[in-house]
């Protein structure tokens, strides 16, 4: 199966390391063989040729072209998601298999958007974050958890999905509404459900890992620190709806996550301690 690579520039973590990733979990059967980028790498400016020819990708010029030639497709442009719906425009009208990256969309109209596009061309599609894959959430009983406290790594424009993603996984997609609660150098947030249910979560740094501690209902808790290669059980996943066509994470919930996210944006310093309603 030869998987198309669409990207925003190439010379990314993503891009770098998927194409072997999927190769070995596949065992050969799956390979990224073409590649298109719009621009160069404006971060190490390795220009889209050299990446290819190291890669041993060949390079496509347009995403018409590489849609055309390829069995499934992957969407990357993982730190400018403001790239998404141009970028999938063209992939999700050809009802062909395509994983779109993390962070889906900046707000829930377009999330709204790019799905409705593949709806209409019954093009099977998702986006996720790899840290849902994490075997540490696969034992916690969803319909139990009452709350969420929890910390991770990374700026909040590109790394909130990390922690929001799990958070919503666990806890459901009824969010009403959204507070900042932290400061300008560490972000942090509070959720709140519906039924009067909350989560925390904050940014502190490249050296705190993803944590977090979960209360269930029967007034226990239990604190996880993720240690999986989740990115690993992503890729099986990834390889699994590549076979398949069977999406890893419902449309739904991805939407009720970028509303979420678009919440948090509005939650800013400007408005502490001000509740932003979804």
């Amino acid at each position: 199966m030869k998987i198309g690579l669409i990207d925003y520039y190439l010379d990314e973590y993503h891009a770098n390391h998927y194409p072997e990733w999927i190769k070995k979990a596949s065992n050969g059967t799956i390979e990224a063989v073409y590649a298109y980028a719009d621009i160069d790498s404006p971060i190490g400016g390795k220009t889209t040729d050299a990446w290819c020819e190291e890669m041993k990708i060949e390079r496509v010029h347009s995403i018409e072209e590489i849609v055309e030639k390829s069995d499934g497709l992957i969407v990357l442009s993982p730190d400018n998601p403001e790239q998404h719906e141009r970028l999938c425009e063209i992939p999700l009208k050809s009802g062909k298999p395509t994983y779109v990256d993390k962070t889906f969309a900046l707000t829930k109209d377009i999330a709204l958007r790019i799905f409705e596009n593949a709806h209409k061309n019954n093009t099977p599609c998702y986006s996720a974050s790899s840290v849902r894959f994490a075997v540490e959430y696969k034992n916690i009983d969803k319909s139990q958890v009452e709350s969420i406290t929890s910390l991770g790594p990374g700026p909040l424009s590109n790394y909130t999905i990390h922690q929001l993603e799990p958070v919503i996984m666990l806890m459901g997609a009824d969010v009403e509404r959204v507070k900042f609660t932290g400061t300008e150098r560490w972000p942090a947030y509070v959720l709140e459900w519906k039924d009067g249910r909350r989560a925390h979560f904050s940014h502190h740094g490249w050296e705190c890992p993803f944590t977090m501690a979960v209360a269930f209902q029967n007034e226990t808790s239990e604190v996880i620190k993720i240690e999986s290669d989740f990115y690993a059980q992503f890729i099986t996943g990834l390889v699994e709806f590549f076979n398949t066509k069977k999406v890893q994470v419902p449309h739904e919930e991805t939407i009720a996550i970028m509303t979420v996210r678009e919440a948090i944006d509005k939650a800013s310093s400007a408005t502490k301690d001000t509740w932003v309603k979804l």
